[in-house]
């Protein structure tokens, strides 16, 4: 346990950072398999339609040091290229 006061309050601003954090991370991790899923259904357009929900978290995570920059393009690319091999198709 901390003996001094601002590392009392340095521990809960860590929990609560933490919970945040993961929190969004469980987010992203939901919507990116609701996506898969609705790609292997083959519904373009439910797909289509959780696409800017998922890439504005994706965004978001990255902008906020969730994610690396590049890890989010890497996602957001892959997401795309998933669902434009599904309406050409």
């Amino acid at each position: 346990m901390p003996n001094k006061h601002a590392s009392v309050k340095d521990v809960r601003k860590s929990k609560r950072r933490a919970a945040r954090n993961a929190r969004l991370k469980t987010h992203v991790k939901a919507l990116t398999k609701q996506m898969n899923d609705f790609i292997k259904a083959g519904s373009v357009s439910e797909a289509k339609a959780l696409t800017g929900k998922l890439q504005q978290v994706v965004a978001k995570a990255a902008k906020n040091h969730l994610f690396h920059p590049n890890k989010a393009a890497r996602k957001t690319s892959a997401m795309h290229r998933k669902l434009n091999s599904l309406s050409t198709k």
